[in-house]
């Protein structure tokens, strides 16, 4: 099955040059399942030709904020409302979460209570209890008519929707493994704009199990489970 990455922001230079950037931290994510990848720079004004280009999509984080005014939000927005049209499957994590609620009626806000930062546990529907790594302010604080809650934790009531059987969107980050978080511990540890206590929990949790293999696992079969395409 082939999935078209849509990239919708790129990580920082030094965790690019060790890990890649997000697209590759997902290929690595989901290698050995059966997919293959091409990715699309929407950050960067890089479209692809129609929703029909790849078999399924997968929206990656950003720094931007959906609600934010940048070139590319209003056409990747028209972008997930055809793709969701046509029943293609989608899955979007953290921006990704975020942009495709927004696109499909529901409403991101920097979230009062503050960050999200390192290993976190959610409850999710069909898993139970998983420890994910999280990076984020920005919430989905309105859900869509059309999606339906599957996952949250105390701090996230949001933290997964599922729309129907084609599109599955989270607010952590399975592809952030925790050599990943470290890095973005040291380079952002000490920026102010994040509370010293969170960086320290952060920091303590960096040497227990997260449960990536366990999405992955989730957001592969998610992707090919069978469903009845649809035209405009």
């Amino acid at each position: 099955m082939h999935i078209g990455i849509l990239q919708c922001g790129h990580t920082h230079r030094e965790i690019a040059a060790a890990h890649g950037d997000f697209d590759q931290m997902f290929m690595r994510l989901l290698s050995g399942h059966g997919l293959t990848f091409q990715t699309w720079n929407v950050v960067d004004m890089d479209f692809p030709p129609s929703p029909d280009a790849a078999q399924g999509w997968l929206l990656t984080g950003s720094r931007h904020g959906a609600y934010e005014d940048h070139p590319f939000i209003p056409p990747l927005e028209d972008l997930i409302r055809a793709i969701h049209r046509r029943a293609i499957p989608m899955v979007g994590i953290c921006f990704g979460h975020q942009i495709i609620a927004q696109a499909l009626g529901g409403r991101v806000e920097k979230f009062a209570g503050g960050w999200s930062l390192g290993r976190q546990e959610y409850r999710l529907d069909g898993l139970g209890r998983v420890a994910l790594n999280a990076w984020h302010q920005d919430q989905v604080v309105a859900v869509p008519q059309s999606a339906q809650v599957v996952g949250q934790s105390d701090f996230c009531a949001n933290a997964a929707l599922q729309y129907g059987d084609t599109i599955f969107t989270l607010q952590p980050h399975p592809e952030l493994a925790p050599a990943v978080i470290a890095e973005y511990l040291r380079l952002y540890g000490d920026h102010p704009v994040y509370p010293p206590e969170l960086i320290a929990d952060a920091r303590a949790a960096l040497g227990a199990d997260t449960d990536d293999a366990r999405l992955a696992a989730h957001i592969a079969d998610f992707f090919k489970q069978p469903r009845e395409a649809r035209h405009d």
